[in-house]
């Protein structure tokens, strides 16, 4: 009588489960790897703009361009900084050709920052091309996937939003 030896039958490994505490650890990653990308594109973009242009000093420029004109309190209070700091940014923007002050119609002895024409136009050639970039890099995706993917963005936003 023979006896057969058998060889061990290869199955595939059952797909490993995660826990919830696993997924929010994972998200939580994810969101560290978004933020250390996001710091890198906002550096970027602000030297696009122009090549001695700070990072934060940069998010001023976009909220004058935005918002303005506004005075200097106004925008310490916007950024949560104090007046000190916002002067020295918006010094910076203003050598810069970026941001002009201008006497407040309504109390001539204030003054009002905006972002001059030239700080509007880099601004938005760096929009457009920086919107160009990021179409392109999700042209693989599809509209229900780009719209589940802002949809689940905004949730989990207004659910993070007292962090």
């Amino acid at each position: 009588m023979s006896t057969a030896v058998s060889s061990p039958v290869s199955t595939p490994a059952a797909p490993a489960v995660s826990t919830r505490n696993d997924d929010l650890r994972r998200i939580e990653s994810e969101v560290g790897t978004l933020i250390r990308r996001v710091k890198r594109v906002m550096g970027e973009r602000a030297r696009e703009v122009h090549p001695d242009l700070h990072p934060m000093t940069y998010f001023i420029l976009a909220h004058l361009a935005t918002h303005g004109p506004m005075r200097g309190a106004d925008l310490s209070d916007a950024f949560g900084m104090d007046k000190g700091g916002v002067s020295r940014q918006v010094q910076a923007l203003v050598d810069l050709g970026l941001v002009e002050r201008q006497p407040d119609p309504e109390d001539r002895r204030a003054i009002l920052l905006d972002a001059t024409d030239e700080g509007r136009t880099r601004l938005k050639e760096m929009s457009r091309s920086r919107s160009d970039r990021f179409a392109e890099r999700l042209s693989g995706w599809s509209d229900a996937e780009l719209s589940g993917f802002a949809s689940q963005l905004a949730t989990y936003n207004l659910a993070l939003s007292d962090d």
